[in-house]
């Protein structure tokens, strides 16, 4: 675990500690920043210790915690060490994911498995582990990197299209479970996003059609009617918002970062 002092004092969420996973790289990181700079104590999550150093080190957050969301005991060693030296966290945003393709007659169970256990068990085990933290303090945030895969469907990716879609279900029976306590559960879903999962699959689509990079990146954009992709800083923003107490009606929702996609 790493810690640093926080350079930012002021802001709608001063005070408040938050735990990122997938906390060192893409939306996670961007968001650490954002909660920072606004204000909040951010710990950071993941698997690679070096670039969760790396994101202290930059003043994107405060501290990290070493942990595979996938290892069910490891996740909750990892939230109890972050909130016995931080204090309890009050917002969780659920960011770590990953994405695997094929079509799918050549989709095995274990890649759906794969896919279920990193985008959606591992955020059930982080919230409950939060949760009773959150319940107690009659205050809480619960947000969940979701997809525009969690609200359509896409070619060649049935088994994270599936997950994302279970993520959001649990998004949005949490926040039942949970309304009137003070604690609120929403997903951000953005669309294809500046990150170096998407940098992965165009890779990918070069190595398996001969297309090329540009080619390749026109095809993932040509459903946003933006023509580019998202911005991680612009899901982080939504982030941000969702944390704030001016937010505190905003419950089981899915809220669309995709530029007009869906």
């Amino acid at each position: 675990m790493n810690n640093a002092e926080t350079t930012t004092h002021m802001g709608p969420l001063v005070g408040r500690h938050a735990l990122v996973t997938g906390g060192g790289s893409g939306i996670g990181l961007a968001t650490a920043a954002a909660l920072t700079a606004s204000g909040a104590l951010v710990t950071v999550l993941g698997r690679r210790e070096a670039v969760l150093r790396d994101a202290v080190a930059a003043g994107h957050a405060a501290f990290s915690v070493v942990a595979d969301v996938t290892d069910e005991n490891a996740t909750i060693a990892a939230v109890a060490t972050a909130t016995e030296s931080h204090g309890p966290i009050l917002l969780l945003i659920n960011a770590a994911g990953a994405a695997e393709t094929a079509p799918f007659h050549k989709t095995s169970i274990a890649m759906f498995e794969r896919m279920w256990r990193v985008n959606v068990t591992g955020a059930i085990v982080t919230t409950q582990a939060v949760l009773p933290g959150m319940l107690a303090a009659g205050f809480g945030r619960v947000i969940n990197i979701a997809s525009t895969a969690s609200l359509k469907g896409y070619r060649y990716v049935t088994a994270y299209v599936t997950a994302k879609h279970g993520l959001l279900g649990f998004t949005r029976a949490l926040a039942q479970d949970v309304a009137g306590s003070g604690v609120t559960v929403n997903a951000v879903c953005p669309g294809f996003t500046d990150t170096d999962l998407v940098a992965d699959s165009i890779a990918r689509i070069v190595a398996r059609t001969g297309r090329s990079s540009e080619q390749a990146l026109a095809d993932l954009t040509r459903g946003n009617p933006l023509g580019r992709l998202i911005r991680p800083e612009e899901v982080a923003a939504s982030v941000v918002y969702l944390c704030q107490t001016a937010a505190a009606g905003v419950n089981g929702q899915a809220l669309a970062v995709d530029g007009g996609e869906t």
